[in-house]
């Protein structure tokens, strides 16, 4: 899957310094992965489909942070239940739908 962000705009948003190397790369590339699978499935469409190819607009900033904040949540928050269980980060939601493609 290709996908909109790479590995190191998320290391950037999770504050990750050069001294830590590729120690978590397969980690980081799999929920940098499963987030853009999952605002995908929240938009209804893929997004290289919409944003990014010719005469296409790029992916929009908003969407990109949609991705890096629920990669970087779900790689900081790994386990299912906890006593910080929660949702998804604050906006993630919103942010979609701003771009959501609604149909009935």
């Amino acid at each position: 899957m290709t996908t909109a962000i790479n590995l190191d705009e998320l290391k950037a948003q999770l504050s990750f310094t050069d001294d830590i190397g590729a120690t978590d790369d397969a980690l980081l590339e799999l929920k940098l992965e499963a987030a853009q699978n999952h605002v995908e499935r929240l938009l209804g469409f893929k997004l290289a489909e919409a944003f990014g190819g010719d005469g296409q607009e790029p992916v929009p900033p908003s969407l990109v942070e949609a991705i890096l904040q629920l990669a970087a949540w779900w790689y900081e928050n790994r386990e299912a239940a906890g006593a910080g269980a929660r949702e998804v980060p604050f906006g993630v939601r919103e942010i979609v739908a701003e771009y959501r493609e609604w149909s009935f």
